[in-house]
């Protein structure tokens, strides 16, 4: 009996350990990595497709692809950089201003999405250099500011949600996507989780 619960107490440590070690922790050069990607992975998987991919959604209340690049913009325009610096300012009123979530409905309007596409890949570039000559330090990275909804956040928290609201977006874009053929798959549905998430 000793033997097995020695067996059960080395797996549970050893499982969390590697649980904690599949978790990064941030690092500015590993978080450009995904941020420099994102604009040619999106043209690569949207540039030139059929409207059918581009306008349709997932049912009420839910966004396009089309609207998911257009929110996307809208980050790189009003959040990201504009916090950051913020954050590093000497400014006593560091309260983030409300990000509108929605803005892309309008500020989109009229457009393709070749040209939104172009216009994402023009502002991250344009961030990327941004964030680039910011020079942020190791201890500048727990600097604070206060979100009207959040609280109190650190600039590393502000730069990982960048590189993670990408990738979700990013997944969501495949969700959308993957959605339109839910109902042709047939039986393989039960193996294709994307499609009920």
């Amino acid at each position: 009996m000793f033997v097995v619960v020695c067996k059960w107490l080395y797996f549970c440590i050893l499982g969390n350990y590697i649980k904690q070690q599949n978790k990064m922790a941030y690092h500015l050069k590993q978080a450009s990595e995904i941020l420099e990607r994102t604009p040619n992975t999106l043209n690569a998987m949207l540039s030139n497709l059929s409207d059918a991919w581009i306008y349709t959604n997932e049912g009420d209340n839910t966004w396009s692809v089309f609207d998911i690049v257009g929110h996307l913009i809208h980050g790189e325009k009003t959040d990201w950089i504009i916090r950051a610096k913020m954050i590093l300012s000497d400014s006593e009123n560091k309260t983030f201003e409300s990000f509108d979530r929605f803005a892309q409905f309008e500020n989109s309007k009229g457009k393709t999405l070749q040209q939104l596409l172009e216009a994402f890949s023009e502002l991250r570039a344009k961030n990327l250099k941004a964030l680039k000559q910011l020079e942020i330090t190791e201890s500048q990275l727990d600097m604070k500011a206060t979100h009207p909804e959040l609280g109190e956040v650190t600039l590393k928290e502000l730069l990982a949600t960048w590189v993670a609201h990408d990738l979700g977006h990013m997944a969501q874009i495949a969700r959308v996507m993957a959605k339109q053929y839910k109902d042709e798959v047939g039986p393989w549905e039960a193996f294709i989780p994307i499609l009920n998430k």
